[in-house]
């Protein structure tokens, strides 16, 4: 029987099934969009319990994270579950995961940015620094996995007497290459961004000290059209220069497994498979922080249903390709006609991991699958709680592949079962406190949307009704689009 839709449904529904383009609702103007996301940093005020409880919790599992980082550097990294044969644990399969829920903020901000998406303005800012805040939650595990990371400068080539040269083919030592770039590129891209909104904040706001700080982060922006015309260049330089990275980081990540010989690594699915599995979880993670966000602050007329609607749609497409990869993993296995690949292959069927592996098969494959229909995509409830499933069947996804081959691989005699620690646990709540801390607190003290493309986008949809009522100083509507019309 078919439930009733309430009026919020309807007018989800509405929206996105409307032809038109429009991702700006309701009456707005520059003004209007400058005071409603301004606000949020200028006004202290607006911040309300929610944020302080989400912030609280984030607070209490970063000092979890500071417990368990001394009890490892005190004890050593035999407080983890790792053992022979499986020296690999949670910490790598949670170095993987986060790594993987960075790569929406990339490729919501350079690839759609390079491709002309004007959808992408009301959430970019907000993926890009979530982007940030994963990588350095990822870093954090390569760094202690090695049990000695005071000198992991030793993964450098600097020049020493003593000649203990990086080893250059080892796909880890990729990794540190790969992920230090990723993050270099992706706090420049974020931060030359965020230029023009700081200088609007700046000449808004009344505290002296708030005014010098963004004064000093806002680089002498004027707002002039020569201003304009070199952002517009390094932010498309530095977009084409983020856009392989989205390939490039997961891809390398996958190699970490993929070169070696173990069974149920050892294939060439794993590349794409490892990036579409990243921009699945990746835009998973993105809806499961902007939904509630979106209420808490009235951002519904910025960051509508059409948006949601859109990411919800593209990580449906991404999660049918990580079906696709799971079932031609066990094509590959069973058709290799090896030995080893096929014991594997049964073995995370009907194995001691079969609860895991039939779990991330429901999360990932199965469950999203109800994506498929519009009234869904409409409930923000079901689509925050289906991407809650994806976020847990990634997990489990790289818990099954890590796990699961190095505990089954050649010889029985070597043969054994890992369970992660209380520690390995108390670490993983704790990069997700630290995850959530700086997630809230960048939701505090910076704009979370980007002022200055929204008000393009409201000029683009709306034209000189943009400027009906609007108030604002010359400088905010200096914005000279030099490249956006080429």
């Amino acid at each position: 029987m078919e439930t009733e839709l309430s009026q919020e449904e309807k007018k989800a529904l509405l929206q996105i099934a409307s032809p038109s383009q429009h991702f700006v609702e309701g009456e707005k103007n520059y003004e209007i969009v400058t005071e409603q996301i301004g606000s949020m940093v200028l006004n202290q005020k607006k911040h309300g319990i929610p944020w302080f409880v989400a912030f609280f919790i984030g607070f209490v599992l970063l000092n979890v994270l500071m417990a368990s980082v001394g009890w490892l550097l005190y004890k050593g990294v035999g407080v983890w579950g790792i053992n022979i044969p499986s020296a690999w644990g949670a910490d790598i399969i949670n170095f993987v995961w986060w790594i993987g829920i960075g790569h929406a903020g990339t490729l919501i901000s350079a690839i759609l940015l390079l491709a002309r998406q004007q959808w992408r303005n009301s959430i970019n800012r907000f993926a890009e620094a979530m982007t940030l805040f994963a990588v350095m939650c990822a870093g954090l595990y390569p760094l202690l996995h090695t049990g000695r990371p005071w000198v992991a400068y030793w993964l450098f080539p600097y020049p020493n007497i003593l000649g203990a040269w990086p080893q250059f083919r080892s796909p880890l030592l990729w990794d540190v290459f790969a992920v230090s770039t990723y993050m270099t590129v992706s706090a420049m891209f974020w931060f030359v961004g965020l230029v023009p909104d700081l200088a609007l904040l700046r000449d808004r706001t009344s505290n002296k000290v708030v005014r010098f700080i963004l004064g000093i982060a806002a680089l002498g922006w004027r707002g002039s059209a020569k201003h304009w015309y070199r952002y517009e260049i390094s932010y498309l330089i530095l977009a084409g220069l983020s856009a392989p990275l989205v390939l490039s980081v997961h891809t390398i990540v996958s190699f970490d497994f993929a070169v070696s010989q173990i069974p149920g690594w050892h294939t060439t699915i794993f590349p794409p498979y490892f990036v579409a599995g990243a921009v699945y979880a990746g835009f998973a993670m993105v809806l499961i922080l902007m939904i509630p966000i979106r209420a808490w602050y009235n951002l519904k007329d910025l960051i509508t249903m059409k948006h949601i609607d859109w990411m919800a749609k593209i990580m449906l497409t991404t999660g049918l390709i990580v079906f696709y990869g799971y079932i031609m993993e066990n094509f590959i296995g069973l058709y290799s006609g090896n030995k080893y690949e096929m014991a594997i292959v049964y073995n995370r069927w009907c194995g001691p991991y079969r609860v895991a592996y039939w779990g991330l098969i429901f999360c990932n494959g199965l469950a999203p699958q109800i994506l498929w229909f519009p009234k869904v995509r409409a409930n923000v409830k079901w689509l925050w709680a289906s991407s809650l499933v994806v976020s847990i069947g990634m997990w489990l996804e790289r818990y099954v592949i890590i796990p699961v081959s190095l505990t089954r691989d050649f010889l029985p005699s070597s043969w054994g079962y890992y369970t992660p620690s209380f520690w390995d646990w108390a670490m993983f709540l704790g990069t997700i406190g630290l995850f959530t801390f700086l997630i809230f607190l960048f939701t505090r003290f910076l704009p979370i949307i980007n002022i200055f493309e929204v008000k393009d986008l409201l000029h683009r949809e709306r034209g000189h009704h943009a400027h009906d009522g609007d108030n604002e100083q010359p400088l905010e509507q200096a914005k000279v689009p030099v490249l956006a019309e080429k």
